[in-house]
């Protein structure tokens, strides 16, 4: 048996990761002496220094970088971490393909015999080599690892963002974090609310009375002196003469602008601070959050929390599935959450306590769960994993046998009839089943399908990049073109009947025709 090469896997280049570990090495030099010489005083030039510092580190990481296999095992390094495993010890190597804005990245993962996942260093795809390169490499570790191993499965597993074995840490994390913002926010709902009654509701003080922290409101006259009126995202002052009642006062941009030295105004004081200014022209009072735009807010942290937990559920769901298999799309529980945003982000302002005070608030918020309710179970009920059926179902078909019928499909290979993957549609009719580029009527530029070459292996779920070239919730049927593999995907219904299809017409067809 001939024997296959090893590969190593590191920076293209040395001399820009070394430049980089140069710089930080001078930016290290240059903070230590910068501080020496003053005191431990920092200046600009140490602030240089401390910039140059992190190009050093990722400098000697990409110096250090180094992915190796051979007959032994595979092994990488990085900066702070060295990793080795036999290929006894290792289950399979697959593909990580991660959608990033500018493109997408792809990473090769190791999945030992003992469930842990290393995701190597080396290689990343595309390269400035381009795909071919990293598929190449990708090739050649699982060349070494056939012929040192024992691999799980000869078929190439592709961890796309919507496959199940996609990791459920990200999302989880996001859920986490929304939840954590919509505590505080919930917390902090009834405090606002008992501010902003007692600020809605107060009276002016009794005339003996003379404190200023009290619920009531007490008047005071002064002068402007003078007005600061500053950017718009930072705060204004209002100055007052003779430093009375206070030296200045916090207000907005706006409300600085209306006042101008020497204006006389009146000043209302609730709880010891000054809440409103009123002049002859221009009045500024001090906004208080709305308890209801509190609660709208944390409404919102949670509807976002369960459309990331929707899709934890969702791979959790399909955690025994193959790594690469496409999971149903999460759309349906988007829908559930935006229908429940519908009537519940106005009641939650109405209402920011939550607690309904007529009738017609407890028909509000009954029907309007109900309604959510229903919908997050028709979610649960569409977003289910099916079990594609292997064989062509009986037929159910109501369209006459001399008419044509066109149904959405696609062939996922380039063949003879289906050049360049032009195909959308498979039309089915007395003429035979043929390839399509458009929903039809008519048969012009329809391609014949030779049914009589074709036999049917599998039928089963999207897999790998299959998601990104078919909707989710279509199969995908594997077929044998006299030796060559041929995937026809559809949805459910239609590929059972395009398969039933295939069947009947090679059961019609001479056994000298192809």
């Amino acid at each position: 048996m001939s024997s296959v090469p090893d590969v190593t896997c590191r920076t293209r280049s040395k001399r820009p990761p070394w430049f980089f570990v140069g710089a930080g090495a001078a930016g290290l030099v240059l903070v230590v002496a910068r501080l020496a010489m003053t005191g431990g005083v920092p200046d600009v030039w140490v602030l240089a220094g401390v910039v140059l510092l992190p190009l050093g580190v990722g400098g000697a990481y990409a110096a250090a970088v180094r992915v190796h296999a051979d007959a032994d095992g595979l092994s990488y390094r990085t900066l702070l971490r060295r990793r080795r495993a036999r290929w006894e010890d290792v289950a399979d190597v697959r593909v990580y393909a991660q959608h990033l804005r500018h493109g997408d990245t792809h990473r090769v993962e190791v999945v030992t015999r003992g469930g842990r996942v290393w995701r190597l260093p080396l290689p990343v795809g595309p390269s400035s080599e381009g795909r071919d390169t990293f598929d190449d490499t990708v090739e050649a570790l699982r060349a070494l690892h056939r012929r040192h191993g024992t691999p799980e499965s000869e078929h190439l597993v592709v961890i796309t963002g919507s496959a199940a074995g996609r990791r459920v840490g990200p999302a989880a994390w996001m859920c986490a974090m929304f939840l954590a913002g919509a505590a505080p926010a919930a917390w902090f709902v009834p405090v606002v609310a008992e501010t902003e009654l007692a600020w809605t509701s107060a009276v002016p003080c009794a005339a003996e009375s003379s404190e200023h922290d009290r619920d009531c409101l007490t008047t005071l006259s002064a002068v402007i002196a003078r007005t600061d009126v500053r950017k718009p995202k930072g705060s204004s002052y209002l100055y007052f003469a003779n430093g009375r009642p206070v030296d200045r006062l916090a207000v907005s941009r706006e409300g600085a602008q209306g006042f101008e030295a020497g204006d006389r105004v009146e000043l209302t004081v609730w709880r010891g601070a000054i809440r409103e200014v009123i002049g002859e022209e221009h009045v500024w009072r001090e906004h208080f959050p709305a308890a209801g735009g509190i609660t709208v807010t944390a409404a919102l942290c949670v509807l976002a929390a369960g459309m990331s937990g929707a899709v934890v559920v969702q791979r959790r769901r399909g955690r025994r599935l193959p790594a690469d298999e496409v999971l149903p799309s999460s759309a349906p529980y988007a829908v559930a959450l935006a229908a429940t945003a519908v009537w519940a982000l106005p009641y939650c302002y109405r209402h920011p306590t939550l607690a309904p005070d007529t009738a017609r608030d407890i028909a509000w918020a009954g029907l309007g769960s109900l309604v959510s309710l229903a919908l997050f179970l028709w979610a649960v009920r569409a977003t289910r994993v099916r079990t594609p059926a292997t064989a062509p179902a009986a037929s159910t078909d109501t369209a006459p046998d001399d008419e044509d019928v066109f149904l959405p499909a696609r062939f996922l290979e380039s063949t003879g009839y289906n050049p360049n993957g032009f195909g959308t549609h498979i039309v089915l009719g007395p003429d035979g089943p043929a390839v399509t580029p458009h929903p039809g009527p008519g048969r012009f530029a329809t391609r014949p399908i030779p049914v009589r070459r074709l036999t049917v292996t599998s039928v089963r779920r999207p897999c790998g990049g299959e998601g990104d070239l078919v909707p989710r919730n279509w199969d995908v049927a594997e077929l044998d073109d006299e030796g060559r593999p041929v995937r026809l995907a559809a949805a459910p219904d239609a590929l059972a009947r395009i398969l039933r299809a295939f069947t009947d017409a090679e059961k019609r067809t001479p056994a000298g025709e192809s």
